[in-house]
């Protein structure tokens, strides 16, 4: 297929964005941001591991509507059908397999989702003349030979299969970007995102049990889970626990829309890290979460889990200069916000 990118509209025209992977825990915080900035919004997500509630609580909280499609991104037919409907101007791409260590166990069900729904949505995009695509990527696509803070322009190479899919979206937008100048590509690197939006409404609702930390907190403290076990403590770290760069899920969807914003007035690819450039260990979660919320959390030390490394952290410099953003909620945000989110939807969105 010969691709072609139309230029881009020129005025301040309303526009639509088609959110794949919007029903998830990042793309409805996402979505709520974009329909509060005056953007509609049009959803693809096969619910895989994600739940339609997410959406309609979305709905409620900003009292707009979003068009909703359930099927898988890979599917061109359906995703032409989406596009030949509505006047989409830009695409975020979230959909996606996410669990590192599952993709180890299943390599070739990463590739070929993560890929293909990637090379799928710029086939699509091409026929139907549009050119802004933000791309959610991962800070695991950075080599392990980086000096702290990570930044935009470090090493890169993974340890598992679900970082390389990351990098080799990547890597598909960038020749995309070098060989249509007029395609806008903004691949937002995120680190650690946690808590949920300050409603309770919506939130980190991991299928079975959680491979991200403080949902296997929060389910702890609810007595859903007997302990929580800390991968190891003997890092060279001032606890000797993991250190990771934790960042608020509302501070990230905001970032999104600043991404979407410099897309519409600039051409070419940027990569750019969404992280606070703090890095909490991870008793310092555990603790800040107890303190804040008044709860205790029982808890062992584990062995440390193949391929964890002992901090990682961004500099998040780049994001503040190029899009005019910035995290501006703290540890305590995080942590308040999802026991809020978790008290009120003890099953999550199953059972409310």
């Amino acid at each position: 297929m010969e691709f072609f990118y139309a230029k881009k509209p020129k005025g301040d025209v309303k526009m639509t964005i088609l959110v794949t992977g919007g029903a998830g825990y990042i793309g409805s915080h996402t979505c709520l941001e974009l329909l509060d900035a005056g953007y509609e919004v049009v959803v693809v997500d096969d619910l895989r591991n994600s739940d339609a509630e997410s959406l309609n609580r979305v709905e409620q909280l900003t009292g707009k509507p979003i068009t909703f499609y359930q099927f898988d991104a890979r599917d061109e037919k359906k995703l032409d059908e989406v596009f030949t409907k509505h006047n989409i101007s830009c695409v975020i791409h979230f959909a996606g397999l996410k669990a590192v260590g599952e993709s180890v166990s299943i390599p070739l069900t990463y590739y070929h989702n993560n890929l293909v729904s990637t090379m799928a949505l710029c086939a699509v995009m091409n026929k139907h003349n549009v050119n802004n695509f933000i791309f959610s990527s991962s800070a695991t696509v950075y080599a392990q030979d980086n000096e702290m803070p990570l930044k935009e322009d470090g090493h890169l190479g993974c340890t598992n299969p679900y970082g390389w899919t990351k990098f080799m979206c990547e890597e598909i937008l960038k020749d995309i970007a070098v060989a249509e100048p007029v395609f806008s590509v903004v691949l937002l690197r995120y680190f650690n995102p946690i808590g949920a939006h300050p409603s309770g409404m919506i939130g980190e609702d991991p299928a079975g049990i959680p491979n991200n930390l403080l949902p296997y907190i929060t389910q702890t403290a609810l007595g859903r889970l007997e302990r929580l076990t800390v991968h190891g403590d003997d890092y060279d770290t001032k606890d000797g626990t993991g250190v990771r760069d934790y960042i608020h899920v509302v501070d990230l969807a905001k970032g999104h829309l600043k991404a979407v914003e410099y897309a519409r007035k600039h051409q070419g690819c940027e990569a750019v890290n969404l992280g606070t450039g703090v890095g909490y260990s991870v008793l310092d979660i555990l603790h800040a979460f107890e303190s804040e919320n008044d709860v205790k959390v029982p808890y062992v030390i584990g062995p440390r889990r193949p391929g964890d490394i002992a901090t990682v952290y961004a500099d998040p410099q780049k994001a503040k200069d190029m899009l005019g953003w910035e995290a501006e909620l703290g540890i305590k945000d995080m942590v308040r916000d999802a026991w809020n989110w978790q008290k009120k939807n003890p099953q999550g969105y199953r059972k409310g």
